[in-house]
């Protein structure tokens, strides 16, 4: 039998199939070979008769791996949702590039959602168009949503059909309350927003996947890791920004990072005086260049 593991927990790992979920055992030739089966991995069992339990299973074979995510220690995603909140807590450009390098050094595909729409007022003004012409330069999909309006529901489940998609962003956006929206029930635990700090409290404990119908299945995480992936340099990080790439090769220098060169000599800086590329994205490049810098990344 083929099936998908949505979780693993003591030792035990659960299969999801058309005809319900198993709880597994990894056969011991695993531990031999050094391999480990992992969330989200297609595998190849068969079904083991237990007098005390129905569907029990021997995993046998681990299918091949499309990539793999290191925290959380997940397998086999079609694509990411970059959740965010257009207020409370506000949202961070630097944090949202952070998250987009993780995925774009996997070579998965982001969707980014702004949530809790309803918060924005007349005096945010043209907060929405704004938002949408800094991602577009970077060939970012973006919504704008009420996680939990019926409209939006059929919206994102419109997004997510026929895919593996992991939910990352900041505590206090609404992941898991999106999530369980998306479920129709009580799956996730959610957290309160502290007035004090601004900021959620995380409430996500493990990886599990959660099947919305045979073949679409969301993950929310506990965020990505603080730290760069290990790919990303200061020198290669400008490869990671698409909107620079049409003005790159016009820069003076090959060597140019977009940052200390005079405006003359830096294509990429001519046009974010321009308005051709987001300043706001190139504020954030910035930082987090300087914050590569600082950790002494070579």
């Amino acid at each position: 039998m083929i099936g998908k593991i949505i979780k693993g927990v003591g030792g035990f790992y659960y299969v999801h199939t058309k005809d319900g979920v198993y709880e597994c055992h990894a056969k011991g030739a695993f531990r031999n070979k050094k391999e480990r089966p992992l969330v989200g991995d297609r595998v190849e069992f068969s079904e083991v008769p237990d007098s005390e339990k129905e569907h029990t299973g021997h995993i046998l074979r681990i299918l091949e791996r499309k990539n793999e995510l290191i925290r959380p220690l997940v397998s086999n995603i079609d694509q990411a949702v970059l959740l965010f909140a257009v207020k409370n807590p506000a949202p961070s450009f630097p944090l949202i590039d952070r998250f987009l390098l993780h995925l774009l050094v996997k070579e998965i595909p982001c969707l980014l959602f702004f949530n809790k729409k309803d918060l924005l007022t007349r005096e945010d003004g043209d907060f929405i168009e704004e938002i949408k012409e800094i991602y577009k330069k970077a060939e970012l999909p973006v919504y704008f949503l009420q996680g939990n309006s019926a409209e939006d529901k059929n919206r994102i489940l419109s997004l997510l059909k026929g895919k593996t998609t992991v939910f990352s962003g900041p505590s206090g956006v609404g992941k898991s309350t999106m999530i369980n929206s998306l479920l129709g029930e009580e799956k996730m635990e959610t957290g309160g927003l502290s007035e004090k700090i601004a900021r959620g409290k995380n409430t996500t404990r493990h990886a599990e996947f959660f099947a919305l119908d045979e073949d679409s299945y969301v993950l929310d995480t506990p965020g990505f890791t603080s730290l760069f992936p290990p790919e990303i340099s200061p020198e290669n990080l400008r490869y990671f920004y698409p909107e620079f790439e049409a003005y790159r090769k016009d820069c003076h220098y090959n060597s140019c990072v977009h940052i200390g060169e005079r405006k003359t000599d830096c294509a990429v800086k001519r046009a974010v005086s321009e308005g051709k590329i987001s300043a706001v994205r190139y504020e954030s490049y910035k930082k987090l260049y300087q914050e590569l810098i600082e950790e002494g990344r070579q």
